[in-house]
């Protein structure tokens, strides 16, 4: 499947595997943010907000490469986060966003910076261009839930340093996020509708109006636990940050190591994303 990403609103999901943000120092950031469960997400935030005016200016930045990471400046904390990000029609009536259709999901990078003080989360996630990454095979939805396709998948990623590939995230299920598909969505369309601007979460509605009511979205739906060398190693420029989603009935996690230390991930059911720092 082929999207053209730079007509589309993209967002990401705050909060959707248990334990993330206290790994990665976040956790602090949401102790005001009510939610409805323990385990719910707490947010969602903009990463890129297209043919929009009225936003902050660093939504205007079109982030998204397939291929590489820009460091950014006077910055030293930098880490890979390894996501599932689901590619969604929307339906609107009037300027409310009444339903989204999950059409394609890839394995996305929603790099961030361990920046301290940032009043909103976007701001940690797009400095400019090639700061966020997301796969180019994305692969087709068939149902959005667990009799679909996208069931059997799990997240696998890596920092690849002089040759050896180090695991990143816990190699996760898709299907073990807190909240995912009916659940999700059900979640992200108050959130797009309803989300105030208060403490690291953003007017995302009034973001959307004013890029006309977009008829597609992108959402990266959450980042997985690190690994104790993820939670510890921050990227360098000449490493590679790796992403797989690939489907667990097929091929086994030393399956997937493999492939990525000979380069030869390619296969067409499974959605790599691998992104030189530079």
């Amino acid at each position: 499947m082929e999207f053209n990403l730079f007509d589309i609103a993209t967002f990401g999901v705050a909060g959707n595997f248990t334990g993330h943000l206290e790994q990665a120092g976040e956790a602090s950031d949401f102790v005001n943010v009510k939610v409805a469960e323990a385990n719910a997400p707490k947010a969602i935030f903009p990463t890129y907000i297209p043919n929009a005016d009225a936003v902050p200016d660093h939504l205007k930045a079109f982030p998204w490469s397939a291929t590489c990471i820009e460091y950014p400046a006077n910055q030293d904390k930098l880490q890979l986060e390894p996501e599932c990000a689901v590619v969604f029609d929307a339906a609107w009536e009037g300027t409310k966003l009444v339903a989204l259709r999950a059409i394609g999901f890839g394995a996305s990078n929603d790099c961030s910076i361990r920046r301290e003080g940032a009043k909103k989360i976007s701001l940690k996630k797009n400095w400019g261009a090639n700061s966020k990454g997301f796969s180019a095979n994305i692969l087709p939805v068939d149902s959005f839930n667990s009799d679909g396709v996208i069931n059997d998948y799990r997240i696998a990623s890596f920092l690849v340093r002089d040759g050896v590939a180090y695991a990143y995230g816990e190699d996760s299920r898709i299907c073990d996020y807190s909240y995912v598909y009916d659940k999700l969505i059900s979640w992200m369309l108050d959130k797009f509708n309803n989300q105030a601007d208060e403490g690291p979460a953003e007017d995302i509605h009034s973001y959307l109006v004013e890029a006309g009511c977009p008829e597609r979205i992108l959402v990266s739906i959450g980042a997985t636990r690190y690994t104790k060398y993820g939670e510890t190693n921050f990227l360098k420029k000449g490493d590679h940050s790796v992403v797989v989603l690939y489907p667990e009935s097929k091929y086994s996690f030393d399956d997937v190591v493999k492939m990525i230390e000979s380069g030869s991930a390619s296969a067409s059911d499974i959605s790599v994303l691998d992104q030189v720092i530079m």
